[in-house]
């Protein structure tokens, strides 16, 4: 053999075994076969379709299996995300999407290169948020957190799935119900939670193992798959790391926008309204939907969009489901920022006195609310937010008494600070409490008799203004902060091995310095892991602040859905 021929017989053979020793990053799966790429320790796999192309008559209407094909597809660029809504103010680091399409579900995987030969792990299943309006997969790629898994040496595998938004995923009204296709965008959701059990296996991922989690609208999403069914998973979940199950409008209360959309589109004398706006050309109807209020118009989290009762998919108010125990029996991660509500109430800069609040109350939240509940909730949450309700010890009564370190204004325990306008501050409390940390209570409270429940409070805070801002905490939990401490992301993925947020003994991770307790530890005082600014700091807090408040809240609530009824 030549000295030529040698050569290139060994650079054969090198290239061959480098081909061997390489991660494989094509999967078969049962309808075709799909390409990532590799990056460091990882494969990545981007734009898989978990459903046909929700287009033309499929417009609206319940996700279907994708169509099968031949060959090996590329999955190596994210898809288009979906339709997003145009919002009236764009939040500070906020990321504007553009090149969305209809087209949109697909999902994402991302896995370790090198799984063992039957080894199968554990997956988080990432429900991206955006107020039911915006949102997308490429938010969180999910590389930091299976990378960090790795340095535990408790590897997990990451999937995030699209799903429709505003009116393409959301739209109700009667005629909605009637076609019995409300909550397409849950159902989107649902239908890649099923992709999940059937196809994970071929990344080398374990689909009785896997932990849902979700931030803001993915938050309330992850609620609502734990209370589907009557709280049965079908085994699509063993785990949720979430904030718990919210109030939800009835798809019937929901008409005003279906009618709004219909006369954007020029479909109001259509026999079959629903059907013409399946057909009208996608820029009309995305411009009708950007005519429709965002989370930062005047009403806020009173949302045009969003999850509804309908009577099929989610068949009650999930309070009602919390209290009469329907609800997944599993373990639970449950926690929220400590000051939920600065962001949204930036969209009502406007109400700046005291009688506009009351009006804004009862206009928004509380329709059929009582002149003394109306009181009780302006004492509650005071127009005055330097005054803190003190118990005298001497009775057994309480008084308001003024106190410049108050909680009663978010962002909390900064006094008179960063109040934009005289009743920001106020409608900041209120809103984060009426939408996240009352529903978080409740529902923990029935939970934690049932099951394992552990809950956290995160403090941390990079602006002032605002405090620890909703959704703020997502950097923590997917490792992808610029901070080295990595305790969030070391909880979650410790939950999804094992359903307990822990750190195990000999863990490298700081998580091992703390002890996580269980809310249902203590009766009384219920714990909560909570995150504080500082490198690294936990500590623990009682479930127990703004009490008499929330429990207003969630009274108020209560009266509510039963206004609304089924």
């Amino acid at each position: 053999m030549s000295l030529k021929s040698s050569a290139l017989f060994l650079s054969y053979l090198l290239l061959n075994c480098v081909a061997k020793a390489s991660p494989a990053t094509v999967v078969k799966l049962s309808y075709g076969s799909f390409e990532g790429k590799s990056s460091g320790n990882l494969v990545e796999f981007f734009g898989i379709p978990f459903a046909s192309p929700p287009i033309g008559d499929l417009r609206f209407a319940p996700p279907t299996p994708p169509k099968p094909f031949q060959g090996v597809r590329q999955a190596t660029e994210f898809a288009p995300p979906c339709p997003q809504q145009t919002l009236n103010f764009t939040p500070p680091g906020a990321i504007i999407l553009s090149n969305f399409s209809e087209d949109c579900l697909y999902l994402n995987v991302i896995k370790p290169a090198n799984i063992k030969t039957g080894q199968k792990l554990p997956v988080v299943f990432y429900v991206y948020g955006g107020g039911f309006q915006i949102g997308d997969t490429s938010q969180v790629v999910g590389d930091a957190l299976v990378n960090r898994s790795l340095t535990l040496d408790t590897p997990v595998i990451y999937v995030t799935a699209a799903y429709r938004l505003n009116g393409f995923g959301f739209l109700g009204g009667k005629e909605v119900k009637a076609a019995r296709i409300g909550n397409t965008g849950i159902r989107d959701q649902r239908f890649a939670l099923e992709w999940v059990q059937k196809h994970i296996s071929a990344f080398g991922g374990d689909a009785s193992k896997v932990t849902i989690w979700g931030i803001s609208a993915g938050s309330i999403s992850v609620g609502i798959h734990t209370l589907l069914d009557d709280g049965n998973p079908h085994g699509l979940f063993r785990g949720a790391n979430s904030g718990g199950p919210v109030v939800l409008p009835n798809i019937i209360s929901q008409q005003q926008y279906f009618d709004s959309l219909v006369a954007d589109t020029n479909c109001t004398t259509s026999v079959d309204r629903l059907k013409c706006l399946r057909d009208a050309p996608f820029d009309t109807l995305m411009a009708a939907i950007n005519n429709t209020p965002d989370l930062f118009s005047y009403q806020s989290i009173r949302l045009a969009w969003q999850p509804m009762v309908d009577g099929d998919l989610i068949v009650r108010d999930p309070q009602i489901s919390v209290k009469s125990g329907k609800f997944a029996k599993i373990p639970l991660i449950a926690g929220c920022v400590e000051d939920e509500g600065t962001l949204m109430s930036l969209s009502t800069l406007n109400i700046t006195t005291n009688a506009q609040f009351l009006e804004y109350m009862k206009f928004n939240f509380f329709n059929g609310i009582s002149d003394a509940d109306l009181e009780a909730l302006e004492q509650a949450y005071p127009d005055d937010i330097t005054q803190v309700r003190i118990a005298l010890l001497s009775s057994s009564f309480s008084s308001w008494a003024p106190n410049p370190f108050s909680l009663k204004g978010s962002p909390f325990n900064t006094g008179t600070e960063y109040a934009v306008t005289p009743q920001y501050k106020r409608l900041a409390a209120l809103q984060g409490d009426l939408l996240f940390h009352s529903p978080r209570r409740s529902f923990s409270r029935v939970a934690a008799f049932r099951q394992p429940v552990y809950g956290y409070l995160d403090k941390r805070s990079t602006n002032s203004s605002v405090g620890a801002v909703h959704g703020g905490d997502l950097v923590h939990w997917s490792g992808t902060s610029n901070t080295t401490d990595f305790i969030a992301t070391d909880a979650l993925i410790y939950f999804t091995h094992t359903g307990n947020p822990n750190a195990p003994p000999g863990s490298i991770s700081l998580l091992g310095n703390s002890k996580w307790e269980p809310y249902g530890s203590s009766v009384g005082n219920p714990p909560l892991f909570t995150f504080e600014n500082g490198w690294p700091a936990i500590g623990t807090t009682s479930d127990t602040f703004r009490n008499e408040a929330m429990e207003l809240l969630a009274k108020l609530s209560w009266n509510e859905i039963g206004n609304r009824g089924v």
